[in-house]
């Protein structure tokens, strides 16, 4: 693994060869936040299995996904596809064929991921960034496109463990909540829980406004609140927990132009 560590929080990020093992056709291998940690308190990342186990398709951290945008060959197998961030993969099987090759960077604050994806007319060079800033982790994402216009549907993925209190999220957008065995919308303005414990987990996409950037406040158990700002409007906001893990999904959708690059970040505030 990766790490950028300064006197507050430690941030371990999988290494795209090293830690192969720990990759499927889910999540982008470059880039991947496997934990970040405290000196003081602790691992303040969880997972749908942690701290038991680990697999690819749960993860844990804050993984981030290109994968339900794949790219086919408009003319060969409808199985083979290339998934940005991660390389060729056989759909049904939901293996990896060939895995995409990373350049990396490493400074004091920060670990750069490169890879250039060339295959059926697709021409995509992705970066992928990592950066630590005192109690502030920037996951930084851009794609050059020098091919055809390129559709993409990207969503990052972390997991926070589960509170003693029922109160997940609260948003800086209007949301609604509609009837549902697992969320309500508290007096507070925070989206809680329902039914606690669970024994199983619960999705729901939310209804949400859009135009003013997403600012998530998170119920944390060590560290009360934390924040997460991204600097896109979501166009799918789904939330998920099981008992082990809350996360929430801000999706980013967009096409981006022949010659044209686009780039969004998320600061996670610890």
């Amino acid at each position: 693994m990766y790490t950028l560590s300064n006197e507050q929080l430690t941030v371990s990020i999988l290494d795209p060869v090293a830690d192969r093992a720990r990759f499927g056709v889910r999540y982008c291998t470059g880039g991947y936040i496997y934990q970040i940690s405290d000196g003081r308190l602790g691992d303040l990342m969880s997972g749908p299995t942690y701290p038991d186990s680990f697999n690819w398709f749960d993860g844990q951290g804050i993984p981030d996904a290109f994968n339900l945008h794949p790219l086919r060959d408009p003319q060969g197998d409808d199985s083979l596809a290339l998934i940005l961030g991660i390389g060729l993969c056989n759909l049904n099987e939901r293996t990896v064929t060939e895995f995409c090759a990373w350049d990396v960077e490493q400074s004091a604050d920060a670990v750069r991921m490169t890879t250039h994806h060339d295959w059926q007319g697709y021409d995509v060079t992705l970066e992928r960034t990592v950066s630590l800033h005192e109690r502030t982790v920037r996951s930084d994402t851009r794609l050059v496109n020098g091919g055809a216009p390129l559709p993409i549907r990207w969503f990052p993925h972390p997991f926070y463990p589960q509170t003693a209190s029922d109160e997940l999220l609260k948003v800086n957008i209007a949301v609604e909540v509609v009837e549902n065995p697992g969320y309500t919308l508290a007096p507070s303005g925070f989206i809680a829980r329902k039914g606690w414990p669970w024994d199983k987990g619960y999705y729901l996409a939310l209804d949400h406004s859009t135009g003013r950037g997403l600012t998530i406040f998170q119920r944390h158990p060590l560290l009360g609140t934390v924040t997460a700002t991204c600097s896109y409007d979501p166009t799918y906001f789904p939330i998920w927990g099981n008992p082990r893990t809350f996360s929430w999904e801000p999706f980013l959708e967009r096409t981006i132009g022949g010659g044209l690059d686009s780039e969004w970040r998320i600061d996670y505030d610890f």
